[in-house]
């Protein structure tokens, strides 16, 4: 069961939100990570030096909290990894037909009023909602 964390979420939630009006403010870039990735991959953009620090942040910062906290973070899941492997791949095709992921349109667009975000959006929670509940309400659940 996942704990209620209100004060915990809401400063991981501002560190988010700075973090995406930082990045466009300094660089006039979407913090989307598929986005930041795909300039990653070759043919590699002209501006992968940010594009590699963001990444080495997000990847880094989780690492230097546990440190210091001292608090492990336990991971358990109950799905099988063909199964993790193939949610992926959906998940990536549709980062793909619909230009962009949850934090491009969820983050940044909303926060920019973009109706093309709100759309996305609401079809990234219609379909997590659909998902959650075949799978656990019709599949009998993991």
């Amino acid at each position: 069961m996942t704990e209620f964390t209100p004060v915990a979420s809401l400063f991981g939630g501002a560190l988010i939100g700075l973090s995406a009006v930082l990045l466009m403010a300094f660089h006039g870039r979407i913090a989307g990570m598929t986005g930041i990735l795909s300039g990653l991959l070759p043919p590699m953009s002209s501006d992968w030096a940010w594009r590699a620090a963001f990444v080495a942040g997000a990847i880094v910062a989780p690492i230097l909290i546990l440190g210091v906290s001292e608090t492990a973070i336990g991971y358990d899941s109950p799905v099988p990894m063909p199964w993790v492997i193939a949610s992926g791949l959906i998940v990536g095709g549709g980062v793909y037909f619909s230009s962009g992921c949850t934090s491009g349109h969820g983050v940044c667009g909303l926060a920019r009023l973009s109706l093309r975000s709100l759309a996305a959006t609401a079809t990234f929670m219609v379909a997590a909602f659909l998902t959650v509940f075949v799978i656990r309400h019709l599949l009998g659940g993991f």
